[in-house]
């Protein structure tokens, strides 16, 4: 629960996008209807979706708190399955072996060395379960800012894209040049300005 530790990373977003007809309760529905699966593909290899701050693994928001404050705030989950190296390594000498015993060869072709090596990760797929991964998102809907608790390019970039398909908005990732380039303090000349600012080398 990256909120609530001492030590955490951030990125911060701008929420950009028609948001008249956004309220409590429709945000509720829409994250209902986009909420973490309970029913699990055990083919999946990669499922995400929304969760409440109160309960990461029962995924219904229908009598969740998901204000906070000034704050909405509710979770992305993102479960992924990986075979280790070392289980899919010893699998495969395993396999080798019994192949090569049954059919008298001396050793397998490259093409059958991929087909069983993918068949083997297919195989231990299913019955590996996957890993969680829960992130944080604090929606400051009167400033249209995002933060959202991770600064991974993968968690970021399905955070990015599920907002969007959740809400009909768009999270702009706020760093130095977006900053400036939304900012109402600075004029069209000095956004002009600084586009064509290159950075500074410092040299010992």
């Amino acid at each position: 629960m990256a909120l609530l530790s001492n030590a955490n990373t951030l990125t911060r977003y701008r929420v950009e996008g028609k948001d008249d007809d956004i309220s409590l309760e429709s945000i509720r529905e829409k994250l209902q209807h986009n909420r973490f699966p309970e029913i699990e593909d055990p083919a999946a290899v990669f499922t995400s979706g929304w969760t409440p701050f109160e309960s990461h693994y029962l995924s219904d928001f229908s009598e969740k708190t998901i204000v906070f404050a000034n704050f909405i705030l509710f979770c992305l989950r993102i479960d992924k399955k990986s075979v280790p190296s070392k289980i899919l390594k010893k699998q495969m000498i395993l396999e080798t072996q019994k192949r090569l015993k049954e059919s008298g060869k001396e050793f397998l072709s490259k093409n059958e060395k991929k087909a069983l090596k993918e068949d083997l990760e297919a195989s231990l797929l299913l019955r590996i379960p996957a890993s969680p991964n829960i992130y944080d998102l604090l929606w400051d809907m009167e400033k249209k800012e995002v933060y959202f608790f991770s600064s991974q390019k993968a968690s970021n970039e399905e955070v990015e894209t599920l907002f969007t398909k959740t809400f009909g908005l768009h999270l702009i990732r706020i760093f130095p040049y977006t900053a400036a380039m939304h900012s109402k303090t600075l004029t069209d000349m000095e956004k002009d300005r600084f586009t064509t600012l290159s950075p500074v080398r410092f040299s010992e």
